[in-house]
């Protein structure tokens, strides 16, 4: 793999985008725990999507599976870089290897956990001593994304890990993956990645637009939900926000209820009976 944080001269490795919409609610900080925990509005589980966009997971990009002699590659590299109108442009190299810039787009509807800010000091000498691990989670706007500079030979996996080094997230890379967005026939199609595809070369084989081929990182949703690829923090952390929301379903129920009763025993007294 090639260093994925390299870049030339005249375009950076990394390009982040951030959109206006950003994470909400509330902080534990004043509660005993060894992790803050920043909710969203949405709840914990996500709610279903719209029919109209499909998971084929078995489906496969016709482009992604040609085998490309290196003069295959060299004009497709050409005319890949004719049609954009940035400076993300694609190179070769000696070895018949090239790299670019690929985009990824965040479409985490789980928290991830950052290390806890060093505030550095005496006090902290002897949570240090204990070898107790606090970090911070949140969840990151959904509309965020990330170019990286990678080479054809890096891997789906070693771009996810390549994201979580560069926001410092600390969860396991395995809770992760790499999905493929492409829309043909007015159908949106969305595909995982496995972690031996490389994704440069489906952006070669596939062109510049975003509309026909996007990536997208998800959780690794393999059916349920692996509990025991998290820690003990943030298992206690799903568990109060599982609290917290039960109680406002709760309040929610009650006082729909104490209203429809107010409502009958209204109509109950202004009634004569006859």
């Amino acid at each position: 793999m090639t260093d994925t944080t390299s870049s030339s001269d005249k375009t950076p490795s990394f390009e982040m985008t951030w959109g206006s919409s950003t994470s909400s609610g509330y902080c534990s900080e004043e509660e005993p725990e060894f992790e803050q925990y920043f909710t969203a509005r949405t709840s914990f589980f996500p709610k279903t999507r719209k029919a109209d966009i499909k998971v084929k997971q078995d489906e496969q990009i016709e482009s992604s599976k040609q085998e490309l002699t290196t003069p295959d590659i060299q004009q497709k590299v050409k005319e890949y870089n004719a049609q954009i109108n940035s400076n993300l442009f694609m190179n070769m190299n000696k070895d018949g290897s090239y790299t670019g810039f690929i985009k990824v787009q965040f479409k985490l509807a789980r928290p991830v956990s950052v290390p806890h800010p060093k505030k550095g000091g005496p006090e902290t000498g002897g949570r240090r001593a204990t070898g107790v691990k606090r970090r911070t989670s949140f969840y990151l706007p959904k509309d965020a994304s990330k170019h990286l500079h990678i080479s054809s030979r890096t891997s789906a996996r070693e771009v996810i890990e390549a994201l979580l080094k560069k926001f410092t997230v600390v969860d396991n890379p395995g809770k992760f993956a790499l999905f493929e967005r492409s829309e043909r026939h007015d159908q949106v199609y969305v595909r995982k990645l496995s972690d031996d595809e490389h994704p440069l070369c489906l952006r070669l084989c596939a062109g510049p637009s975003e509309k026909v081929l996007s990536f997208l990182l998800k959780e690794n949703e393999t059916g349920e939900v692996n509990w025991h690829a998290f820690s003990m923090p943030e298992l206690k952390n799903f568990l109060r926000i599982l609290q917290r929301e039960e109680e406002e379903h709760i309040k929610q129920i009650v006082q729909r209820y104490a209203l429809a009763r107010t409502k009958m025993q209204d109509a109950l007294a202004g009634s004569t009976p006859g």
